[in-house]
Formats: structure tokens, sequence, C-alpha cells
């Protein structure tokens, strides 16, 4: 199983893990994922443009009291990604050992 190249990526692997735990359908604000990862807005933007043109996360923007609320959630295909990444990473820290016994 190969990493996936676009998950791969640290701040872009702290955000899918971060949706991914969420409940299916389940979204968070920009300003609170921001704020979780401790990064910029230009650079939480950046990744999640990376993400939502690959079709990992969707993004919603609306006006709430006349302030713009930007929400993000992970879609079902950016959820299987992210698994099989993690499941990549495993394979590689369970080592060539680990490949050869059947599983538990």
């Amino acid at each position: 199983m190969d990493l996936n190249e676009i998950i791969h990526q640290p701040v872009r692997l702290r955000i899918m893990s971060a949706l991914c735990i969420l409940a299916e359908g389940e979204r968070v604000d920009f300003s609170t994922l921001r704020n979780h990862l401790g990064v910029t807005d230009g650079n939480l933007g950046a990744h999640l443009r990376r993400l939502a043109t690959a079709r990992y996360v969707e993004i919603t923007k609306s006006f709430v009291d006349q302030k713009p609320r930007t929400r993000i959630q992970a879609t079902v295909s950016g959820r299987l990604a992210f698994l099989e990444h993690v499941r990549a990473l495993e394979e590689i820290v369970r080592g060539p050992a680990a490949l050869s016994r059947p599983p538990s």
C-alpha cells in the first residue's frame, strides 16, 4: 500500500485527522480548526484548497449576522483516503516482519 502524497504533508495529515474524528457529515468552523492546528489563516486556506481540489474535504461558506462563516467537513472519499493512508503508515511502522505474519 502506498502513502497518499496529498494527505502525507504534515499540516494536511493533521487536518484530515481532525476532520475524520468527527461524525460523518459533521462540520468544523475554519477558526476552530485553525486554532486547533496552530496555523495561520493563509496556511490553513492553502492546504484546504489542495484537499478540496482532491475532493477530500467540502468547504461551505455562509453568512451569520453579516459575518462570513466557513465550515469544513471530510468527504466520504476523503475519509477513505485517510484510512488507507493510515494503514500504509501502520505497515511501515510494523516493518517487513509483520507482513509475513498472518493478521490476528
